[in-house]
């Protein structure tokens, strides 16, 4: 029987994908939309990735089907974070400029499981079916 040589594993670097938060904005149906006319929707996702590109990951996606929630953003947390008990944080009418800078103060102190989100996003969190959920692998 012949020994296979196993190469050590190396840690993840700084900025990993698994190392970061994902920060998925629906841009659907509704969100994103004429239909949510109070906000620049483009200013919004622009802003996201401008202010947590270093931190996060920041993806637009299609319908995430939670249309009466619109605008709906799914922080997911990093290995770290789910490793100590974060799990997927769903938050709907997101139509508020405050409201995006208290999700990039949160995810930028680590997000679900690593930090704890500003009281205010209380407001926002919401919990879709087990449907939707799995839209996003929760």
């Amino acid at each position: 029987m012949s020994r296979r040589r196993t190469r050590p594993t190396a840690p993840a670097a700084p900025g990993a994908s698994s190392a970061r938060c994902t920060v998925t904005v629906c841009r659907g149906c509704c969100c994103g939309t004429p239909k949510v006319p109070v906000l620049d929707h483009a200013a919004q996702l622009a802003g996201l990735k401008a202010e947590l590109g270093q931190v996060a990951h920041v993806r637009a996606v299609n319908c995430l089907d939670a249309c009466e929630q619109a605008n709906v953003i799914v922080i997911q947390p990093s290995s770290a974070g789910r490793a100590a008990g974060g799990r997927p944080v769903w938050l709907g009418l997101v139509n508020d400029p405050d409201a995006s800078a208290d999700i990039t103060a949160w995810v930028r102190a680590g997000g679900p499981g690593l930090a704890e989100p500003p009281d205010i996003l209380d407001l926002y969190a919401f919990q879709p079916s087990r449907r939707v959920r799995g839209t996003l692998g929760d």
